[in-house]
């Protein structure tokens, strides 16, 4: 199958990954993906207000998603959507595994992601730029969260999905996965797939997500040792 970008079908789209881009954060980093492009902000940990929020025994880690109005094609509202919450909270959902939370009882960990550029996979692009960011932040983790999205166009199982093949694909399935200890930390699907259709395309997500997990770490290892 020749993709719509020329690519094949487990190929992803040419990847940039940066940290430290915001000096006046904790630590940051950015993500581009194609056409795809989002930043990542971390702040803490530190004091959390209100106090009735605080969790005794570990840290209390926020991830806010949103879009910038000039994003797409056309403008983005600004202020939160049902669709950002939902982003928001699976991002956390996907983050918090690989975080120490515990060694930072009561304490707040604020992560900001912002898409300045969409054309799909636009809460895996920020899901990576986030993994990147806690870890610039000099945050302890467990490992690195890598995440792609996959799909199915006809018989064929594609990676990395762009906005055209994100209207053709018979399923999209966001993965986010932290490959050294092998674990899953998002699955979602939206479509109707066979179990079989299923099983094959997080093989293949989980196969993507260690080649983006080699990029993360250079982009580390570049920030800090030159």
């Amino acid at each position: 199958m020749k993709r719509i970008d020329g690519r094949k079908e487990d190929e992803l789209r040419p990847i940039v990954m940066k940290a430290g881009v915001i000096e006046q954060a904790d630590g940051s980093a950015f993500v581009k993906f194609g056409n795809t492009s989002a930043i990542a902000a971390v702040y803490g940990p530190r004091s959390l207000h209100p106090k009735h929020l605080q969790i005794p025994d570990k840290a209390l880690l926020r991830t806010v998603y949103s879009m910038a109005p000039f994003s797409t094609t056309e403008r983005v509202k600004p202020g939160p959507s049902r669709r950002s919450i939902e982003i928001s909270k699976v991002t956390r959902y996907a983050l918090e595994p690989a975080v120490f939370l515990e060694e930072f009882p009561k304490t707040g960990i604020e992560v900001y992601i912002d898409i300045i550029e969409a054309d799909a996979g636009t809460r895996t692009a920020g899901i990576n730029a986030a993994s990147i960011a806690l870890a610039d932040a000099g945050i302890p983790m467990r490992d690195l969260v890598a995440a792609v999205a996959v799909g199915k166009i006809n018989n064929n199982y594609i990676v990395d999905l762009c906005g055209k093949e994100e209207e053709q694909t018979l399923c999209d399935m966001p993965v986010a996965y932290m490959p050294r200890t092998k674990q899953i930390t998002l699955l979602q699907m939206d479509g109707d797939i066979t179990l079989d259709d299923a099983t094959k395309l997080i093989k293949l997500a989980i196969k993507k997500c260690e080649e983006i997990y080699e990029i993360q770490k250079q982009a580390l290892k570049k920030r800090w040792m030159g």
